[in-house]
């Protein structure tokens, strides 16, 4: 499997500073936010996106991390006598009756969106939901569409979007490879 580059590092911050200035924009203001970034890579695009707008700002957003497994619905544990096991999301701000924008490197199916829904309402009542993501690919199986996206990239069903990031895989593109 050969992946080609399609955006680089640059390219990348680029496009969350866009989506930054968007969120100001879209909010009139950045009162009641609190990003929430999605395992893995989406707890690193969060961090960057509050820290951008602490920069244009001077506002401390607070950043808190959603790990969706157990509430994944295309994932089935094998052996029923298993139980799931339940890990930890790490959100210090109460999320109730805050604007909430949930951050996701890559947008495809919807299926890891809606089970972030499911697991932010088990924290709290947030009084809107946002979605920001690096990426849109298409393809989706769900009514879920992203409020901020980076970059909108076609694929083929038959292909994949790594994103890679400083901070967890020590460079930083997108690229795209076919699955075999």
């Amino acid at each position: 499997m050969v992946a080609h580059e399609v955006v680089d590092g640059s390219s990348m911050q680029r496009a969350l500073t866009r989506i930054t200035y968007e969120i100001i924009e879209q909010n009139k203001g950045v009162d009641d936010l609190v990003f929430v970034g999605i395992k893995t890579r989406g707890i690193f695009l969060a961090k960057r996106l509050a820290k951008r707008l602490k920069q244009l700002e001077q506002i401390d957003v607070p950043v808190g991390e959603l790990d969706i497994s157990l509430y994944r619905d295309d994932r089935h544990v094998p052996d029923h006598h298993i139980e799931p096991t339940v890990t930890s999301s790490d959100i210090e701000v109460d999320i109730t009756d805050k604007h909430v924008i949930l951050v996701d490197d890559v947008l495809f199916t919807g299926r890891t969106v809606r089970a972030a829904l499911d697991a932010l309402m088990d924290l709290g009542r947030p009084k809107k939901i946002s979605l920001a993501v690096l990426v849109d690919r298409g393809h989706r199986e769900l009514p879920i569409r992203p409020d901020f996206v980076g970059k909108n990239i076609p694929t083929a069903m038959d292909e994949q979007v790594n994103v890679a990031m400083e901070e967890y895989d020590g460079h930083e593109d997108i690229t795209i490879e076919k699955i075999e």
